[in-house]
């Protein structure tokens, strides 16, 4: 039992890939990962991304988590008529079709980050996944645009994110969209 509970607190690592492959490296494609990653989740799952559309095929998942019961949160740029930098909302776009998700924002507005925009593209599942990308949440990032990333299985670091994500939006300095 020893062996098992230490094999499990090893992390891994797994490259994600989309745009032109070789067959001389196996990798999976962004797409496939976010919907594996969004399936898993049994109790909390938190997205951050500076844009999001055209990504039915993850929509369709996080509302099954939802259903599910599972805290789904959110952290995408505002738009420019809310102070951010995208010329839409896509907060609007995506609350419509997720309801019962929470969404933040983050709006930095003095200090050594005023100015600064949303621009990490990570998910994080029940502290035990997580993926960091290039990959904003788009049609285009998910089937065309050439993408990197890694899954991280286990170990710290999927724990880690998510509590620094959580402690972000428990300190307001990630605001509740209302």
């Amino acid at each position: 039992s020893r062996s098992a509970e230490y094999s499990s607190q090893l992390q891994q690592l797994e490259l994600v890939w989309t745009g032109p492959s070789t067959h001389a490296v196996p990798t999976r494609r962004t797409e496939q990962v976010l919907i594996e990653l969004i399936s898993s989740a049994e109790r909390s799952l938190f997205i951050t991304s500076f844009v999001a559309y055209n990504v039915d095929s993850l929509v369709g998942p996080i509302k099954e988590k939802i259903k599910d019961g599972v805290n789904v949160s959110v952290l995408l740029e505002q738009s420019q008529e809310s102070g951010g930098a995208l010329d839409f909302d896509s907060i609007a776009l995506l609350k419509k079709q997720l309801n019962g998700a929470l969404f933040y924002t983050w709006s930095p507005e003095k200090g050594e980050f005023e100015g600064g925009v949303v621009h990490a593209k990570v998910a994080v599942c029940d502290k035990r996944l997580a993926f960091i990308s290039s990959a904003n949440l788009t049609g285009r990032a998910m089937n065309q645009n050439m993408e990197a990333g890694f899954l991280v299985t286990g170990g710290g670091v999927p724990a880690q994110l998510e509590e620094h994500l959580n402690a972000l939006a428990a300190t307001k300095v990630l605001a509740l969209e209302t």
